[in-house]
């Protein structure tokens, strides 16, 4: 039980004769909207007569409740922005702007009340490292191996840095720390949280969570696959290293280090490739997305296994996910340094290092290589999931989220680029076995990179089952914090929406929640599963979540105001956000997303797994899913003004 002190300002006309008349007529006006007593963000507000329009100054030093229910004695300012009458019905008394009378009818009456909440206290880390590791674990995740090399070799080398920094300077670590802080302030998950900052929107929580669900639909089972990897390992000789098993093909062409006199032609496919397709996914018993074929049951033994960690690491909340990552979070910067100081001392090494960061300047004229640094920098960093706020929400109200956001970006991408070095060690190494050039080698972007070329360059390594193992359980752990934090970010939000109904029932609801995300995810565990991952990864999920965080900065920018964001950071923080950062919110994070969209909308990426081209319709099945993610944003803001009270006089004024 929670006792707090409440300040409430009940404004009161002191010539009873004169104004009384006009007392009348303003609470007839206002339909007894503001009549009575109004609790809202933690705070009861008596208003008597008075027309909830226009900011109320706040006294210097005086002692003050903000929305998350600490106290501060730091002032929080109102701020004057286009919008603010859109969001009043939801940000009247909310943090960092009043609402009031800026010209009082008579004297005013301060009136002291306690109130005892009957709330559950909210659920905090055991330790700020707990956090930390949480978010870099999130941030962190399968996309830094294999995409970040992939995209930087094919965009100029070292000159796509360039870019990358840009993007990552004016779009992303703005975004990464705009909802740390958010999340930190109202002390709310991705639903709730707009009944703080303007209720017309919180159809983009419901969206993030629709579009959590669909990932975990499809990211899981590149753990499961990682899985399959790790339990094959355990045997004297890899099984994707020879050419001698059922699945192989008479295509298929055996070679070791040791061996001299093997051609590598055009044709030719590696015992390696074969494992991955034959073996593990069985795509060839699959002749695309219109016919799937059967489940393969190992692979969905490996996934209800993925799964039963993940429940066992989530289901009581952050004191337990902040202990499990200790292990997942840092055992995979272990496994990089390791594989770095074994692939550069592998022959040939440096031909992929100077592949990887030789700058090819001309690039940079080119949209798409922009297009590919502001795509990836979002993406690595992951804001638009519910994550950071969910995460955020669990800190001591005057965290400094401003250095979070910096440390934790700045380590996500140098683990970015210090994996393009452990995998292009081992892509120089194979251009040397092969006799080819590098970027024959690494043609293929995506888990092919992992699961094809860098299993087969382990497979010819010396002590190749050790190498095996830790590689592919690093890829597990990897992808075990992103599915910590992104089912997180759905459990937060539900139990914030809805908590008589959910908070006591904690265990049963993320029981239920992955279960619906096992079922979910058996399309993709059939023989065209990898087709099914491919569609969501480049339709389902990119577009809608990029569209998402736009609604989201658009919102909270130029409804919610900058000024009033920045208040909140000052009596958060104890210092008020620069100018670089109120710029990027308002104008270039906006610019950032847009040019993201339109450039996707303009460049259709062109889908392609292996030999199958995906027919015209799965294009559209794939807009299809992602749409119905986003289209309860303008759902909800039509069902908000159909039964919103007095919102069509607010948004008139607006």
């Amino acid at each position: 039980m929670e006792t707090k002190d409440m300040m409430m300002t009940s404004m009161l006309t002191m010539d009873k004769g004169e104004n009384e008349g006009e007392r009348d007529k303003e609470r007839e006006d206002m339909g007894g909207e503001d009549d009575g007593t109004q609790r809202e963000n933690g705070r009861l507000m008596l208003a008597d007569g008075l027309a909830d329009r226009g900011p109320k100054s706040m006294t210097s030093g005086s002692g003050q409740q903000v929305s998350n229910g600490f106290t501060t004695s730091t002032p929080q300012s109102p701020r004057e922005s286009p919008g603010t009458a859109a969001c009043a019905a939801g940000t009247a008394s909310g943090p960092g702007g009043g609402t009031g009378s800026s010209a009082p009818l008579g004297g005013l009456r301060t009136l002291m009340v306690q109130q005892t909440s009957l709330d559950r206290p909210r659920e905090t880390w055991s330790k700020k490292m707990d956090f930390l590791l949480s978010v870099i674990g999130y941030a962190v995740d399968l996309g830094n191996v294999w995409r970040f090399p992939y995209i930087c070799y094919q965009n100029g080398g070292g000159a796509f840095l360039l870019p990358y920094l840009l993007m990552a300077v004016f779009g992303g670590v703005p975004l990464f720390y705009m909802e740390l802080a958010l999340g930190q302030f109202h002390r709310s998950g991705c639903i709730s949280i707009w009944k703080h900052i303007c209720p017309i929107f919180k159809g983009i929580g419901f969206a993030i969570c629709i579009i959590a669900l669909y990932v975990a639909f499809y990211y899981n089972t590149i753990m499961a696959w990682a899985l399959y990897y790790l339990l094959s390992s355990f045997r004297p000789t890899l099984p994707w290293s020879t050419c001698t098993n059922p699945w192989n093909t008479a295509n298929c062409n055996r070679y070791m280090s040791s061996d001299h006199n093997v051609s590598w032609s055009n044709t030719s496919t590696s015992p390696a490739e074969e494992f991955y397709t034959r073996q593990v996914l069985q795509v060839h018993l699959s002749p695309g997305l219109h016919e799937l074929g059967s489940i393969s049951w190992q692979l969905a033994l490996c996934l209800l296994f993925i799964f039963t960690i993940v429940y066992f690491s989530i289901w009581k909340g952050v004191k337990t996910s902040g202990k499990v990552v200790w292990v997942t979070a840092t055992f995979p910067y272990l496994v990089l340094l390791i594989l770095l100081i074994r692939g550069a001392t592998l022959p040939g090494a440096w031909r992929g290092v100077v592949f990887y960061l030789k700058p090819d300047w001309e690039k940079l004229l080119s949209t798409t290589v922009w297009i590919d640094a502001a795509a990836q920098i979002f993406f690595s960093l992951g804001p638009g999931f519910g994550v950071l706020l969910a995460f955020a929400s669990y800190n001591p109200f005057h965290n400094n989220c401003y250095k979070d956001a910096l440390v934790t970006s700045s380590v996500n991408c140098l683990t970015s680029f210090l994996s393009g070095f452990v995998i292009f060690t081992v892509l120089g190494y194979m251009a040397e076995m092969r006799q080819q050039n590098v970027d024959a080698v690494a043609k293929d972007a995506g888990p092919s990179l992992l699961f094809i070329i860098y299993a087969e360059a382990i497979a010819n390594m010396p002590a190749a089952t050790f190498f095996a193992i830790i590689f592919f359980l690093m890829i597990i752990m990897l992808g075990l914090d992103s599915t910590f934090a992104g089912l997180e970010g759905v459990i937060t939000a539900m139990l914030d929406e809805f908590p008589h109904l959910l908070v006591k029932r904690r265990e049963w609801f993320v029981f239920g929640l992955v279960c619906v995300c096992y079922l979910g995810a058996l399309s993709t565990l059939t023989y065209g599963g990898a087709y099914v991952v491919k569609l969501f990864e480049e339709y389902a999920t990119g577009p809608a979540v990029i569209t998402v965080v736009l609604l989201e900065v658009i919102a909270v920018s130029w409804f919610y105001g900058t000024n009033r964001f920045c208040n909140d950071v000052q009596v958060m923080l104890g210092f008020y956000p620069g100018c670089f950062w109120r710029v990027c919110w308002v104008a270039i994070c906006p610019c950032f997303l847009l040019f993201i969209i339109i450039s996707f909308l303009a460049f259709p990426p062109e889908v392609r797994l292996f030999e199958y081209q995906y027919p015209p319709w799965t294009t559209v099945l794939g807009y299809c899913i992602g749409v119905s993610s986003f289209i309860c944003v303008p759902a909800y803001m039509v069902y908000y003004l159909l039964n919103a009270k007095g919102t069509f006089k607010q948004v008139q004024n607006f």
